[in-house]
């Protein structure tokens, strides 16, 4: 191929003091540098000096010649040593070129953030922060990776401690990180979190979505500590330790055990007897690897999967030690080394020496954010690039292209998605593999038995191709549909699943690169996205309904707010709830599920729960043990979920979203409407015994008990859902709950909106109430608005039968007296207590006149009460009864019920003595007082 050389691109004169940065450089003395950093655009040099005094230098390029001697330079002389000087990502939408943001750590844990504007001061100091807890902290080496600053601190012993052996006291460091978010106007920094304790010194060198941590030989660890290096994935959460004398990883495991011996401890009997060789140097690369220079005179590539591959072997004569200047990078297919005054060009993909340049001095490698394919050299005498010879000036590009399907790959910009393709295929062969070692990258692609992954690669390239997408445009054009070969109709057929893994790589690298605020933005858009699909779906099977449940369970808002986007929810603010959905969502909403409804055997009895075994589905019986927490471990129908999400969220909603649901399950005939109710819907013997045919009312009811409410508040809601459902046992055991509650105010406004529904469901009403007007005063100031509620075909004789088969005994406490006089009572009949809240005719007496009013014919049975005389008869003699009060014979209430006139409702109260003594004489006590 065409001879390589270097283009000179500077001589820094186009840099601020450039004379001074020649001289600088010229020293040539490592006591004196201590380190040099290139900014990702080569537009800043920084130099940190040891000697004379310790200091960082800096020398800026400007656009803009003429504002250079206004510029404020970063230029420091401090008395802590410098660790380290990187540049920060600007993760809110990229930082450019004249707004640089560079951190300054001190050995003693402090971080300086400085900021360069051209257009303004040049440098200015952002802010100061501490990076380590402790004030006692020694920082030792220190880097960036994403958006997470990672460092390496020795931490003293405590004085109080005893003295440590010369094994613990090496072991005597950590590893912490903190995240960071580069703002316009400061930094802002996490919190301190511990990655690894109780470990060596190490060197942290953050390459891509990894950081590697290499033992510092400088530092003389221990021998069988030096023998092994770490790779972290912040990412992942995992470990990997490796060694340079072996190819493959010695293990992999999670980083939730952060302590450092125990992570190593089973490897250090497998290296006891190596002496792999030493790392002299390093370098990362821009896909997660690692560069290693060994004392064997290897250069290797460290593999992100943790695999060391050997690329390239130096010359015998040429010997690799800490006195030797080296200088390593990789762009993309080429790896470049500096060994003295020596530039080597190596294939990555071959390990072939492609050119050796003799440079006139010592130089170090960087990489140019504009130009990453390209080798760029900084020495004394100025900036240089590699270039084929005869390459135009204005054109200093530089790659070299070698034949093989992973070159094109890393040049292609589709090459991460194909990478990721190999990825899953490694796991997925992996996982069905007898063999113990482990797949590769390069053996899927090479090995030539998996042709799955290398087909779908070839499709991937195909269609991210312009070539592929103008041919597709020409096809559609012409109508060309017999002339269309085979691989094209393939691709067409693949079209829509190729877009959405395409799609689905940028919305990863979205959620990866993009800030706090665009990530929550994102995953909103996803969830509703996701929701709208899987309610969209005709049906949903098992591991649909599983995924929906973890989406309502990971992200609760997101979730809620997709459902209302996707059901089209409007609460207008007046108890109104309306929806616009498609009649195909709604019918997911209201399916039953996969298996038996969880609530087909509930029944509620004064607000709580009640076994009913004569259903066939017994939920409780099945799920014995699992309280209620059964919700959360298994995957709840669809209704259920959103059921759930509403109570979280908007819980006064969730009566008005049962009603609107069993309106749509009636308008789509999802089930059974209201008009199919009927009374034996909850006994267990009706159309509920089928599993698909619970009434949605019990499945919200049952939700609601497993999700652990305020008892007021479940109690509340447990009525407005009966009361919803508009079913007739539903109603009635609403009506029981609030009496239990004693808010008879409501009860008395349910019964009057309930009774005109049918005349059956107002009998039982009816009945219900008047049993409880014979028990107690409570009901006392509604009793003009329930008489109103008595059915047409009662009379006075079903009355007061009812009345007196409901009455209390006499050993009743006063809170709920009885109809009867006791015996033991201070007062004698048939007078009472005026304080007594026992029921009288009395009270009774408006309706009773109102169902006399109502009969058409009067019947002769009464006209001897209607001509009593106005005085009172006169008394029987007394006879011994066996218990003053009581009804004996239950053919007395019928006799006494036929002995009841119309006259006695329009006697004054001095007239109904005399009667009520008559009355008495029919072995019953009947209070006087009247109301």
């Amino acid at each position: 191929m065409a001879g390589l050389v270097l283009k000179q691109l500077s001589d820094f004169g186009d840099f601020s003091h450039g004379k001074e940065l020649t001289e600088i450089l010229s020293l040539n003395n490592n006591e004196q540098i201590n380190s040099v950093r290139m900014s990702p655009d080569g537009r800043h040099i920084h130099v940190v000096l040891r000697k004379p005094k310790v200091s960082l230098v800096t020398f800026d390029k400007y656009e803009r010649p003429q504002l250079a001697p206004n510029q404020k330079k970063l230029d420091l002389c401090v008395n802590v040593p410098i660790v380290d000087i990187f540049y920060l990502e600007h993760h809110g939408g990229g930082s450019s070129s004249g707004a640089a943001v560079v951190a300054v750590v001190y050995e003693s844990g402090k971080v300086e953030f400085w900021k360069f504007q051209e257009c303004k001061s040049g440098w200015h100091l952002l802010q100061t922060s501490q990076l380590c807890n402790s004030p006692r902290a020694k920082v030792v080496s220190v880097c960036a990776c994403s958006n997470l600053i990672i460092w390496c601190e020795e931490r003293p012993p405590s004085e109080s401690s005893p003295v440590l052996s010369a094994t613990r006291n090496k072991l005597r460091y950590c590893v912490c990180r903190r995240d960071f978010e580069v703002n316009e106007t400061a930094v802002s920094l996490g919190g301190v979190k511990i990655a690894l304790h109780n470990n060596p010194d190490f060197t942290v060198v953050s390459s891509g979505e990894y950081v590697h941590l290499l033992p510092d030989l400088k530092s003389k660890p221990l021998l069988n500590i030096s023998k092994f290096f770490l790779s972290w994935s912040p990412r992942y959460d995992s470990f990997t330790v490796s060694t340079t004398c072996k190819n493959t990883p010695l293990k992999k495991l999670s980083a939730k055990e952060s302590d450092f011996m125990k992570l190593v401890i089973d490897c250090l009997g497998y290296l006891s007897p190596l002496e792999p060789p030493e790392i002299c140097s390093f370098s990362p690369t821009a896909c997660g690897g690692l560069l290693l220079l060994l004392s064997t005179g290897w250069l290797c590539l460290l593999q992100k999967d943790g695999v060391l591959r050997q690329v390239y072997k130096l010359e015998d004569n040429c010997l690799v030690n800490y006195s030797t200047h080296t200088s390593l990078g990789m762009y993309e297919d080429t790896l470049a080394l500096i060994m003295g005054q020596n530039l080597h060009l190596i294939d990555l993909n071959c390990g072939r020496e492609l050119e050796k340049i003799v440079l006139m001095s010592e130089a170090l490698l960087y990489t140019n954010r504009a130009d990453m394919c390209t080798p760029h050299l900084l020495s004394e005498t100025g900036l240089f690039v590699v270039v084929s010879r005869g390459t135009d000036s204005r054109d200093c590009s530089f790659k070299i292209k070698s034949p093989g399907f992973s070159t094109v790959e890393s040049i292609h910009p589709g090459a991460l998605l194909v990478e990721a393709v190999f990825e899953e295929a490694c796991k997925y062969y992996q996982q069905r593999s007898l063999s113990s070692t482990p797949l590769t990258v390069d053996s899927l692609k090479k090995g030539g038995r998996f042709q799955a992954p290398i087909s779908l690669a070839s499709i991937l390239f195909s269609y991210l191709s312009a070539g592929f997408k103008q041919k597709g445009a020409q096809l559609s054009q012409n109508g060309g549909g017999g002339c269309i070969t085979g691989q094209d109709k393939l691709m067409g057929s693949l079209e829509a699943e190729l877009k959405a893994l395409v799609s689905l790589e940028e919305v990863k690298g979205t959620l990866v690169r993009g800030s706090v605020k665009e990530v929550e933005a994102m995953c909103e858009s996803l969830v509703e996205k996701e929701v709208l699909r899987l309610l969209s779906s005709p049906e949903l099977d098992k591991e649909a309904l599983l995924y929906l449940n973890s989406i309502f369970s990971i992200f609760p808002s997101e979730g809620w707010k997709a459902a209302q986007s996707a059901l089209q929810l409007h609460y207008n603010g007046e108890g109104f709830l309306s929806s616009r959905a498609p009649p195909d969502v709604w019918k997911t909403v209201l399916s039953a599920g996969l298996s038996s409804s969880p609530v087909a055997s509930l029944s509620l009895t004064n607000g709580g729960p009640k076994h009913n075994r004569s259903l066939k589905v017994d939920y409780f019986t099945n799920c014995k043990g699992k309280s209620t927490t059964s919700t959360s471990s298994a995957a709840l129908p669809v209704f259920e979920l959103l059921c759930r999400s509403v109570f979280h969220f908007q819980p006064s909603w969730l009566p008005r979203f049962l009603e609107l649901a069993q309106k749509e399950q009636g308008s789509t005939g999802l089930g059974l409407g209201l008009a199919a109710s009927s009374w034996s819907f909850s006994s267990g013997r009706g159309g509920d015994c089928n599993e698909s045919n619970v009434p949605l009312y019990k499945r919200a009811l049952y939700l609601l008990s497993s999700l652990n409410p305020d008892r007021d508040q479940q109690q509340d809601l447990e009525v407005e859902l009966l009361l919803v459902s508009g079913r007739p046992n539903a109603i009635l055991q609403a009506l029981r709950i609030l009496m239990s509650k004693k808010q008879w105010y409501r009860v008395t406004q349910v019964a009057q909106k309930c009774c005109k529904q049918s005349p059956l469901l107002n009998k039982e009403i009816f009945t219900i109430l008047l049993c409880e007007v014979a028990h107690h005063r409570d009901l006392d100031p509604y009793l003009d608005l329930l008489w109103t509620l008595c059915p047409e075909d009662f009379t006075v004789t079903t009355i007061l039968n009812m009345v007196l088969k409901n009455l209390p005994s006499p050993n009743t406490p006063s809170h709920s007296s009885s109809f009867l006089a006791s015996s033991s009572t201070s007062s004698t009949p048939p007078f009472t207590d005026p304080h007594s809240t026992q029921v009288t005719v009395g009270l009774l007496k408006p309706l009773l006149r109102k169902v006399l009013q109502r009969e058409t014919k009067p019947s002769q049975r009464y006209v001897d009460i209607l001509q009593s005389p106005s005085f009172p008869p006169p008394a029987l003699p007394r006879q011994p009864t066996e218990q003053s009060g009581s009804v004996t014979d239950p053919s007395a209430d019928s006799d006494l019920c036929n002995n009841i006139t119309p006259a006695l409702l329009a006697e004054t109260p001095e007239q109904q003595t005399c009667t009520q003594t008559a009355i008495q004489r029919q072995r019953v006590a009947l209070p006087a007082n009247t109301v």
